[in-house]
């Protein structure tokens, strides 16, 4: 890929057309993106470091250069003044890696089981991919950093037990996070309730959510079904 710099103009998005190794790092918390600015600097200084804080800063920046590699976080606003949800970020990483399939990539982030929902295109993914929890050491987060600027694959953080099927996953965000009924959903999917209900027995079959723990913890199947998506990182 054709590297960028940016010489007096780093940091601010300006891009000469010097060819040199290019980084744009996405992250909505000011403190997080000037010490991920601050390490890559030292580490790479002659690199042109970019930042977006953003959705909408994230797709401008692309829009007019390419970049060796994209540091990002998943907890991010769509555009300035909204507040920063992990869906969001989710989103935003599924429509780049569909996008852009030689791209280099480090997610940076607190919450990595929420990869698990989009394993399926991280699988498929042509350029590097790494991922790195935001407390690991600066040098092992360098190291993954140089993993994908190779264009190698650094992903055993990713519970990869637990897999659902796209409209299973809707079923769980459509009933968890919009709290609506199965009679909503089904029309929301364009499905009949019979299949929204076999959505159900497989999602719980799938995370080991049964009648007789139902028993045994006094919560219905609902909860529970709730309780173990949420801990596997499934909604949020």
């Amino acid at each position: 890929m054709v590297g960028i710099s940016l010489k007096e103009h780093q940091f601010y998005g300006h891009l000469p057309v010097e060819k040199r190794l290019g980084i744009l790092v996405v992250d909505d918390h000011q403190l997080i993106l000037t010490g991920t600015l601050d390490v890559l600097s030292r580490e790479y200084p002659e690199a042109a470091l970019v930042k977006a804080q953003t959705v909408k800063e994230t797709l401008s920046q692309l829009q007019y250069y390419q970049f060796d590699l994209i540091v990002m976080d998943l907890s991010i606003p769509y555009q300035q003044g909204e507040t920063a949800e992990i869906d969001t970020g989710i989103k935003l990483l599924q429509t780049l890696l569909n996008e852009y399939p030689h791209q280099n990539f480090i997610v940076q982030t607190s919450y990595m089981k929420v990869l698990i929902r989009i394993k399926h295109e991280i699988d498929n993914h042509q350029g590097g991919f790494a991922i790195a929890d935001k407390g690991l050491p600066e040098k092992e987060m360098l190291m993954r950093v140089n993993l994908a600027l190779h264009g190698a694959t650094h992903t055993k953080d990713i519970k990869s037990g637990i897999e659902l099927k796209p409209e299973w996953l809707d079923v769980l965000r459509l009933a968890f996070e919009e709290s609506l009924t199965d009679k909503a959903i089904a029309e929301r999917m364009y499905k009949s309730e019979r299949a929204v209900r076999t959505y159900w027995t497989k999602i719980q079959d799938v995370l080991g959510v049964y009648p007789e723990d139902c028993k045994q913890s006094g919560k219905n199947m609902r909860i529970l079904t709730e309780i173990r998506s949420r801990e596997e990182g499934l909604i949020d």
